[in-house]
């Protein structure tokens, strides 16, 4: 009887990881239409104007966690 259970068991998960396998080829598939196989597409191209406004507003977030503008009176 426990042979019975662990094979039933075995070819769940089996099935399981087949199903799942399936479905990425899938959801690939229609990602890349005609590319079956090709290395994903590059990184987005470097934005420095985006770069360099993220960059200002963390120096201007750490400046403020160190209070560093509380003693400067308007």
């Amino acid at each position: 009887m426990d042979d019975n259970k662990q094979a039933a068991a075995i070819a769940a998960v089996m099935a399981y990881m087949k199903e799942e396998e399936d479905i990425a080829c899938a959801m690939a598939m229609q990602t890349q239409p005609g590319l079956v196989g090709s290395p994903p597409p590059a990184h987005p191209p470097l934005k420095p104007w985006g770069l360099n406004g993220r960059q200002a507003q963390m120096q201007l977030r750490s400046m403020m966690q160190l209070k560093a503008f509380h003693s400067i009176k308007s």
